[in-house]
Formats: structure tokens, sequence, C-alpha cells
């Protein structure tokens, strides 16, 4: 695998220009829950009966499809406990090469952050067939908005949340930690094989270069509205190139690689260089392997490992519990409104 940057992907720096603004949009209904029936005990069991099973940490979990704006890819699973108790957040991003993937491929692993009693946002995001860079970018950012912005609907605090993204996710989440200079409430960015460098993907899928490589850069002109990074173009592949966006007051980011993927460990290598002459942490892991994205998490102690960055950044959520009867909850009064509308972020070129 090759470890340097190509001269050509180098050159293109000097040309390129810096990203626009931002601005996202807004979201949907639901009812809030019923309550959890009371499980019976039975009151003289055999001498020979087992401990009863522990509670199902998804016992007081409510799971609901919201809206964050008028495309019909701009929607999320939401996972929370409706007992007003604010706790942090996890969002979770699909990869797919910016063309395909759904946030059904995550529902296991969001199933694994709600059971860990974090409230878990689940998004899909508009594909580079439907919209060109910055649109990925918006729709993630307009997601955190209406989120955060009904907070005590969904049990959750606006301060402290995560974002944990894999593949093409993982460089939306990491464009989001870089995005200005720190975005509000965001304490840290997990990217699973991200690509950080859509330029260095650019140079290493040229020819002589595998099939995934190959894949990747023409993913990467696709994403760019389907231009090369010179000329007109140049502005929204800066805007692509996360590593050129760090800031001194991003989140922290920890990144995961295999040894021998298509996305390699110097992608993330480039943006912890930059962070680091910002005093912003960034920690990169390498297994060993070739396995890429969701087939990467799941490797032995990749899970928790990040499970345990993670809780570092946010402390240990506060175990569910059912909601007393006549107890006045601290929850929005109103679901998020299918007719509100947030910002949008102007395209990049």
């Amino acid at each position: 695998m090759r470890r340097t940057v190509s001269v050509g992907a180098l050159a293109l720096a000097a040309a390129l220009l810096t990203p626009a603004a931002v601005a996202p949009a807004g979201a949907a209904t639901v009812p809030p829950p019923s309550a959890t029936p009371t499980p019976t005990v039975t009151s003289t069991p055999a001498p020979t009966q087992s401990r009863p099973p522990a509670q199902d940490p998804l016992a007081f979990t409510v799971t609901r499809t919201f809206s964050y704006g008028p495309r019909a890819r701009q929607r999320m699973d939401v996972w929370w406990q409706p007992d007003g108790v604010r706790r942090p957040a996890v969002f979770v991003l699909h990869g797919g090469w910016w063309s395909g993937g759904d946030k059904k491929y995550m529902t296991a692993v969001t199933k694994s952050y709600a059971e860990l009693g974090y409230t878990v946002f689940n998004l899909n995001y508009r594909l580079s067939s439907d919209a060109a860079w910055p649109a990925q970018r918006s729709d993630t950012l307009a997601a955190i908005a209406l989120a955060r912005k009904h907070a005590d609907y969904f049990s959750f605090d606006p301060n402290r949340y995560v974002i944990v993204g894999f593949s093409a996710g993982g460089h939306i989440a990491t464009s989001v930690g870089t995005y200005k200079d720190g975005v509000p409430g965001l304490r840290g960015v997990v990217g699973i094989s991200p690509v950080v460098s859509p330029l260095t993907a650019y140079s290493d899928g040229d020819q002589g270069a595998d099939f995934d490589q190959r894949k990747l850069r023409q993913s990467a002109i696709a994403l760019a509205g389907g231009c090369l990074p010179t000329g007109r173009c140049a502005r929204v592949w800066s805007s692509m190139e996360v590593p050129w966006h760090a800031s001194a007051h991003d989140a922290p980011v920890l990144s995961v690689h295999s040894e021998e993927e298509f996305v390699p460990a110097y992608q993330s290598e480039l943006l912890k260089e930059q962070l680091a002459q910002v005093g912003v942490p960034m920690d990169i892991r390498v297994v060993p392997g070739f396995y890429h994205s969701s087939p990467l998490y799941r490797e032995p102690g990749v899970a928790q490992g990040v499970q345990e960055w993670i809780a570092g950044k946010l402390g240990t959520p506060t175990p569910a519990t059912p909601a007393t009867p006549g107890r006045s909850r601290s929850v929005a009064s109103e679901p998020p409104s299918p007719r509100e509308v947030a910002w949008r972020e102007p395209a990049a070129h």
C-alpha cells in the first residue's frame, strides 16, 4: 500500500479555495410512548427456580422516525427514553461511497448505543446522485440542529454528543467536526475507515490502482458534482478536504483503520497533523487485516474500544427508569413539527 501522497495530489492544494457557509432544515411527528407494563412476580417460587432475568436495557426506549427536511432521504431514526433525564447522544452516519447505503444497515450499531443508555440518532442523508457536496454535511448539521432544538422531547443533553461515521459517513462526520471553528455541543467524532482526504483518494485511484481505489476515486468525483479537482471545481474539492479545515475549537477525533484496507491510515494521519497544529487531539488506531467500515467495526475489540473512547468524552448515561404515575416529566409539550424549516448550507461551487 502506498504511504505517500502523490505529487499530483499535493500540487492541487495550492490552487484550491475554502468552503462556503452552512445552513439545515426541519422535521417530524410522533406522540409520546405508552408506559411499559409492570412485570408480575411469583409469590412462592420453586426452590430450583433460577434468578429472574436482568432488566431489558431497552424496556423504556422509544424508537420513531422523524423528518429533518423535505427530501425523502432527510430522515432519522431516534431511540430515546422519555423520562425527562437529559442523556448524552450518539449520531450515527452510514457509509456507501456517498452514493448508496441506508440507515437501516446501522440498526445493530444504533441499538448497541441505545442499550448503553444514550439517546441515538441514526441518519439518512442525501446521496451524491441526489445532490453534490456539501449537501451531505448540510443534512447532518440540519439533523443535529433539529435534535438540539427539541432536546427536551428527546431526553437529550444538547451539549454532550458525538458523531460516529463509517467510511463515506466517516468523511461526513469529520467534516462536521472541522466545520467552522467548532460545532456547539459536539464532544467527539469517530471515523471507522473515514475518507478524510478525497484528494488523496483521487490520487490513489489513478492508473494501476486496485478496484476499490478506482471506485473510490470515481465516487469522490461524483460527490463533487461530476468534475475533477481543477478549475471551477476547485472550491468544492477544497470544501471536501477535511484536514484543510482544522481549527482550535474542533472536536477530538478517533479514527480506526485496518492495516491493508483501501482507505489507508495515512489519510487520517493528514488530519491528525493539522489538528495537532491547532491543539486538538486525535487518536488513530490500526487493526491487523483488510476489513473496511462495518466489518472492521465488528472485529474483536474495535466496538468496545470505540465505546470506551466515547464514554471518556460523554460520561456514563443515566439508566432508564419507568415513568412515575402522576409525576410531571421535563419533556417538550410537542414533538418536532414537519413544517419547521431551519437553515440550509449553500453549495460550495
